[in-house]
């Protein structure tokens, strides 16, 4: 689950990091109100959306009046805002962060991830701040500077000098950054982080530091076990995707995605094997759905739902390798969800495993056109053909 700008500066402030005042603002009226409150020459409008590269999009503003703040407020709210990791579609703006100016001397870079393959988080700084670190890393890999840590004990001094240096940090600056990145270290870990960042940075032309965007993703599975009330109430859910939404409630794991072959499989290996078969074959994944070892008739039947209410879905293909999940459970599934939903695109089954035979009797005998698939390979093929989409096979070097 992730967090507005203006959230996670919430929860940056409890842990001493230091910010600018700012104020919330969800209509023009609002936001000029909030110019004047702060008292300041300049002040910068930034829309609140979970997508980075507003700036880009035209959704962060200086302005110096208040009635120029309530005329960029005008222009963005209830309007969609496209930036480069929205898509086409963009994000409708509901709210805006109203916040007061800074000289901004030096931008800077300071994040923190789980680093999976060393089992620890790791605090990252950059002097290139200001910019996606993507870029950065991809250009440069010497950039970023990379600290991991144990969760234990937390980061160490040393380790915080350590970047603190590479950063080429001075005087107040650098005194300051030490208790910074101990803090942004302490909040990913108290508060179940997958992603937590400060970007950019800045240092002000009198020598202090503040963090003057951020960003901050919770762990969905300490959300799960409750660990997090606080911030589970702030969840914004016209930020998410309906379906995801939807789907999360019934215990299926989805994720929408921009294709035309609507996929449904058990296991997280094996729907990411049929997503690149389907790729492969010259079609185009419309999710991810794994409906787990566990699930039952209905989960199967409420997932099935959800696939062909996808509009670019334009075939089906469901691809279950029985084990806890037995066939007859999955194909029962599926013929109550055809029979309760008017489908209009072909569907392509492949089936295989615990009580397959009597899966596919049942598929059978409901009188639906279900087109059976001998393998993995055929199902893609079939599908890509149900779908009305010319087979383009790709080679190994494409």
């Amino acid at each position: 689950m992730n967090l507005h700008e203006h959230q996670a500066k919430q929860i940056l402030s409890r842990y001493g990091v230091p910010l600018l005042t700012g104020r919330l603002a969800e209509t023009p009226d609002e936001a000029a109100r909030a110019y004047r409150e702060l008292g300041v020459p300049v002040v910068v409008v930034k829309a609140q959306i979970h997508a980075g590269g507003r700036g880009k999009g035209g959704g962060v503003r200086l302005v110096r009046s208040a009635d120029e703040a309530r005329d960029f407020a005008a222009k963005l709210l209830g309007k969609p805002l496209v930036t480069p990791q929205t898509g086409p579609q963009g994000r409708v703006v509901r709210k805006l962060w109203i916040e007061a100016g800074c000289d901004v001397e030096r931008e800077l870079y300071l994040g923190c991830v789980l680093d999976r393959k060393l089992g620890q988080p790791v605090l990252m700084a950059s002097k290139e701040g200001g910019v996606e670190i993507e870029e950065v890393a991809a250009r440069d890999p010497s950039a970023i500077l990379k600290q991991p840590f144990d969760v234990a004990y937390g980061l160490r001094p040393f380790q915080a000098r350590a970047l603190g240096w590479g950063l080429g940090l001075q005087g107040e600056a650098f005194t300051s950054f030490l208790s910074l990145a101990a803090a942004v270290a302490r909040m990913f870990v108290d508060r179940d982080c997958s992603l937590l960042e400060i970007n950019p940075l800045v240092v002000t032309r009198q020598g202090a530091l503040v963090a003057l965007d951020a960003k901050m993703a919770i762990d969905d599975r300490a959300l799960e076990l409750k660990k997090q009330p606080e911030l589970e109430a702030m969840r914004d859910v016209h930020e998410e995707d309906p379906l995801e939404r939807e789907a999360a409630q019934h215990g299926l794991n989805y994720v929408s995605m921009d294709g035309n072959i609507g996929c449904m499989v058990n296991g997280a290996g094996l729907a990411m094997s049929t997503m690149d078969l389907i790729q492969l074959a010259g079609g185009r994944p419309a999710n991810f759905l794994d409906v787990g070892g566990g699930a039952n008739k209905d989960q199967v039947s409420k997932a099935f739902k959800l696939l062909v209410a996808n509009p670019s879905v334009r075939a089906v293909l469901i691809n279950i390798f029985g084990g806890i999940l037995r066939c007859d459970v999955l194909a029962q599934g599926i013929v109550d969800a055809v029979k309760e939903v008017h489908v209009k695109v072909p569907i392509v089954v492949r089936l295989e495993g615990t009580n397959v035979g009597a899966g596919r009797d049942i598929l059978r005998a409901s009188g639906l056109k279900i087109i059976a698939a001998a393998d993995m390979s055929d199902a893609a093929k079939k599908v890509i053909e149900a779908a009305g989409i010319k087979s383009e096979v790709l080679s190994p070097k494409s």
